[in-house]
């Protein structure tokens, strides 16, 4: 009964000014209240458990392993995708064939059908047919449709974006440290040199021998972009502004221009450095948690599944309490380092599953 009494007391633990529960003094000071022979006792099971965590870490590890063979299945199928999008194949008839699960589209009135035949021949004859290459603005529509990466999106980013034609993840090889890497393929255009830009994302996935316990998956522990060449007076990340001067001696005025940062969707690739010690403001440690948020997005979702970001059938499932309950974890530990967490929830043990989101555990 005294330990159920004090882990009663524990469970409540003490509240922060935030209001959020302080769980390890609860818990410290119900330990100190063990007589000796028992907190030797739980002293053991504490190495059991991180002995535990270090053969969680492994499975992670395999884990990372497999997505990493099985990206390798799903790549011939990416580049197909890649190939159509872009227009340089042209699916065969039979690669075509789909069958629409949507009754209301199978039930379409016969005169409807008409009429619509009608009216496209008459816009036939009035302008001359245009077969259209690919899937015009494939991605680009994929990034005005999603509100995570349409809040990134600006008018002056799209006439770039037009350009993109595919985007690809890269897991690190074996033996090499834990990360991922998004390509952004580019053809040939007026804005910058790169045919690809990457974004490198770094993770950790062994406990920490100060704090084992905190250990709940990999973490991301930093990221890198890269140094995009534009053309000259194409950088959409800066902007020229205009501003006048008094001279306080002769009183004249001269005009000084200077290159201040501009929203972009290309800034994307310059992100915020976590610093060694850890310390950050609170709006660089959100933009950095939100950066690893739509990367792993980017990974989990937009690549797997661009298509149906394209048609919108993939945002419908985004919305489901189900899916954001499957999928990815992020945990961001402002009172030491920022170490956002991937945590992998498997709700079967016949798939993983994935999604970001984020948690700010104090």
């Amino acid at each position: 009964m005294l330990y159920a009494g004090l882990a009663g007391k524990g469970d409540q633990g003490m509240q922060n000014p935030s209001g959020q529960v302080d769980r390890p003094v609860s818990f410290h000071f119900l330990e100190s209240m063990l007589p000796k022979a028992v907190k030797r006792r739980v002293h053991a099971l504490k190495r059991l458990q991180v002995q535990c965590a270090n053969i969680e870490a492994k499975f992670y590890e395999e884990v990372h392993e497999l997505e990493r063979k099985y990206a390798a299945l799903y790549q011939p199928l990416f580049d197909k995708r890649r190939d159509i999008v872009t227009g340089t194949v042209e699916p065969t008839d039979e690669e075509c064939e789909w069958q629409s699960d949507r009754d209301e589209e199978e039930e379409l009135a016969e005169e409807v059908k008409e009429k619509a035949a009608i009216e496209d021949s008459k816009k036939e004859e009035a302008t001359p047919q245009e077969d259209p290459k690919g899937i015009p603005e494939f991605w680009l529509t994929i990034f005005k449709s999603v509100d995570m990466l349409s809040d990134m999106l600006q008018e002056h980013d799209e006439p770039i974006l037009k350009h993109l034609k595919d985007i690809q993840v890269k897991f690190s090889e074996p033996g090499e440290p834990m990360s991922f890497t998004l390509g952004f393929h580019f053809e040939p255009n007026g804005y910058f040199n790169n045919a690809v830009l990457t974004k490198v994302y770094k993770m950790k996935s062994e406990p920490d021998p100060s704090d084992p316990f905190s250990f709940e998956g990999p973490e991301i522990i930093d990221c890198e972009g890269c140094q995009i060449d534009w053309h000259k007076g194409k950088d959409v990340t800066v902007k020229t502004i205009k501003k006048k001067q008094k001279h306080k001696g002769r009183g004249t005025v001269r005009t000084v221009t200077k290159q201040v940062p501009n929203d972009s969707f290309f800034n994307f690739f310059n992100p915020v450095k976590a610093p060694p010690d850890g310390e950050m403001d609170e709006d660089s440690e959100f933009t950095l948690a939100t950066d690893f948020e739509i990367g792993h997005f980017f990974r989990e979702r937009i690549v797997p599944r661009a298509v149906l970001y394209f048609t919108g059938e993939a945002l419908e499932d985004d919305e489901s309490v189900s899916f954001c309950l499957r999928r990815m974890h992020f945990h961001t530990r402002p009172y030491k380092k920022l170490k956002p967490q991937v945590g992998y929830l498997q709700t079967d043990f016949d798939a993983l599953v994935f999604f970001p989101f984020l948690v700010f555990v104090v």
